[in-house]
């Protein structure tokens, strides 16, 4: 079915070697620690890291769609953010996708999907007590590739996956914001109880609101570094 695009369990599987490298070279870039304009030289991170340079190459891959990384032909990858208006619009774009899709699927959700929905909700808010903004990231993904799936539109939930992945370093980064997991729990609250009354207009005013705190938090993250 065309919402079979999208898996909400996809995050709940082991990082791949891969996705290990590029989740903490990407953590690297966006707290400082690997500066705009640093050279990424394959061999080196292989050796640092412990793995071949295929892995390494497919992360800078990945990396470079999400803006982080400059991919120069024979040439080593190069560190490089995007700007605070680049980072703007694809904040923008991601908002306007996402609260599509939380509309949708206020429309659209079978009963099983909205129980497996509220199931991540109360899996995320025992994160929060715990304390704990990396497993809180992983069940994040999995929260909204439930509310994509249930559009029961697989063009537009490919489409905005497209669009997370290229935001992600800069969404998982605004969790390390002191309070922002218990802040991020209550927003998607809104957006689940929205979704299970089917209340179209509301779920879609809650998500893209919700899209738009995540910017800011990662704007206040990234002026306290």
């Amino acid at each position: 079915m065309p919402g079979d695009a999208v898996r909400p369990d996809t995050e709940t599987s082991a990082p791949t070697r891969t996705e290990g490298l590029r989740l903490q070279l990407a953590d690297e870039i966006v707290s400082g620690l690997l500066a705009p304009g640093q050279p990424l030289d394959e061999q080196e991170l292989a050796n640092r890291f412990g793995v071949s340079r295929t892995p390494v190459r497919e992360a800078i891959r990945q990396l470079s769609a999400s803006g982080l990384v400059q991919v120069r032909p024979h040439r080593s990858a190069l560190v490089a953010l995007p700007t605070q208006d680049q980072l703007y619009d694809m904040f923008e774009a991601m908002a306007e996708l996402e609260a599509l899709c939380a509309g949708l699927s206020a429309r659209n959700m079978t009963a099983a999907e909205r129980h497996a929905l509220e199931a991540i909700h109360q899996e995320l808010r025992g994160l929060v007590h715990q304390g704990d903004p990396l497993r809180y990231h992983e069940r994040n993904e999995a929260f909204h590739g439930a509310i994509y799936v249930g559009t029961h539109n697989g063009y537009l939930a490919d489409m905005t996956l497209m669009t997370r992945k290229r935001v992600a370093p800069f969404r998982r980064a605004q969790f390390r914001t002191t309070g922002r997991l218990g802040v991020s729990w209550q927003e998607h609250d809104l957006i689940v109880q929205a979704i299970l009354r089917g209340d179209r207009h509301a779920a879609t005013d809650a998500m893209r609101a919700h899209i738009d705190f995540v910017r800011d938090a990662f704007r206040s993250y990234a002026e306290a570094r």
